[in-house]
């Protein structure tokens, strides 16, 4: 296994961040046969975002794209027990989106459609299906419901784990408590990463800097839109007669939602008034906001205590798509970063991909759409189906 504590003079490719996508795109690199590569984190691995997701897993999404990246993931991590070899206590319980309006019918309809036409088993249900399979829910004013049973949730923490221990065991360094500050380039050639260590050669960038990436991109200049915004969750006190297979449950409408965790429920909503920034501490202010949103929707919460919770940033982009690409005017700097909200459950499939740009192979699922001149190019396109 590789040292991670030393940094070395020299490196083939060198990546930025330490959660869910440098972890994986450190493994898929180092398992494919790469030699010296180097990931880089300024904290503990995972302590970005990545660790304050909620774990949500799926496949349902408006975009074709989203749906292929979400498939392949959940494979994957069907199959992480073996490859790179982890318990990620995996649930595959399925989500649930509760409906309330006309028009989100319709489009949920359609996203249905194109998932079932790429393999995904999702359907259509009744408030009545629905309430039968997340008994807490209150169907007033629910129009329909989606779900696929393929979906669900795991463990951040251990998908990093297992990706970290897979990259050293082929042969990757991890270098923790080293924050990298520039990229260095010779007309259009990466040169070197400067760290707050010292200085690493190299001719290839990997940025998977999540919410910090808009920085690491100005440093090779690459224009990164992304703009950090803060999530928060809350974990309930136990609660009896949970059912054990209870979906991971979301209203749409609102953005409120709930799965199992340990003997009681994770609970999270984005909050519309929250200021895009840099804010890792929790704040009570979004609490009436989420209130009300609980009395609507499964008001038997409102009698039950929190335990504890924490705040994360979700890294947006304009049209909450991610950014995935090579970059021009630059040689090889690669990113995978700009998720807004959906990265974590992307993770492995991302990590295919980086490795397959890097080698200059055409990867399984075609992201040119999601480069980051799309914007510059006015072909954005938007995913509804975020949370």
């Amino acid at each position: 296994m590789a040292d991670g504590t030393q940094l070395p003079a020299r490196a083939n490719v060198v990546v930025i961040g330490g959660g869910v996508m440098g972890v994986s795109a450190a493994f898929h690199l180092a398992e494919a046969g790469v030699g010296d590569v180097v990931l880089l984190e300024k904290n503990a691995l995972g302590s970005g975002s990545t660790c304050k997701a909620a774990g949500g897993v799926r496949a349902q999404f408006s975009d074709r794209l989203n749906i292929e990246l979400g498939q392949r993931s959940l494979e994957a991590f069907a199959r992480f027990r073996q490859r790179p070899g982890q318990e990620i206590d995996l649930h595959q319980v399925g989500y649930l989106f509760l409906l309330d309006d006309p028009n989100a019918v319709a489009a949920f309809e359609q996203n249905v459609a194109l998932q079932n036409e790429l393999g995904v088993p999702s359907r259509m249900l009744s408030p009545e299906e629905a309430q039968r399979r997340a008994p807490l829910v209150n169907t007033e004013g629910l129009l329909a419901a989606t779900y696929s049973p393929a979906d669900g949730h795991c463990t951040p923490e251990s998908v990093v784990l297992g990706y970290a221990t897979g990259a050293r065991r082929h042969g990757a360094r991890i270098v923790t408590g080293c924050a990298a500050v520039g990229v260095e380039t010779v007309g259009e050639r990466i040169t070197a990463v400067r760290t707050d260590r010292g200085r690493i050669e190299t001719d290839t960038v990997i940025c998977a800097a999540g919410a910090w990436s808009r920085e690491v991109g100005d440093w090779a200049g690459v224009d990164l839109p992304v703009t950090p915004l803060r999530r928060q969750v809350l974990i309930t006190e136990a609660m009896a007669d949970l059912p054990p297979d209870l979906p991971m449950t979301l209203d749409f409408a609102t953005s409120f939602y709930f799965h199992r965790e340990g003997r009681g429920l994770l609970i999270g909503m984005s909050d519309p008034e929250e200021e895009p920034g840099f804010k890792l501490g929790r704040s009570d202010a979004w609490l009436p906001r989420l209130g009300a949103a609980i009395e609507r929707r499964a008001p038997q919460l409102l009698d039950v205590g929190f335990t504890s919770g924490w705040a994360g940033l979700y890294e947006m982009t304009p049209d909450h798509n991610a950014l995935i690409g090579e970059a021009t005017g630059i040689d090889r700097f690669l990113y995978a970063t700009g998720f807004s909200g959906h990265g974590f459950l992307m993770g492995p499939a991302v990590g295919e991909v980086l490795r397959d740009l890097y080698l200059g192979r055409t990867p399984a699922i075609d992201v040119a759409p999601l480069d980051t001149a799309r914007f510059a190019q006015e072909r954005s396109r938007p995913e509804l189906n975020i949370v």
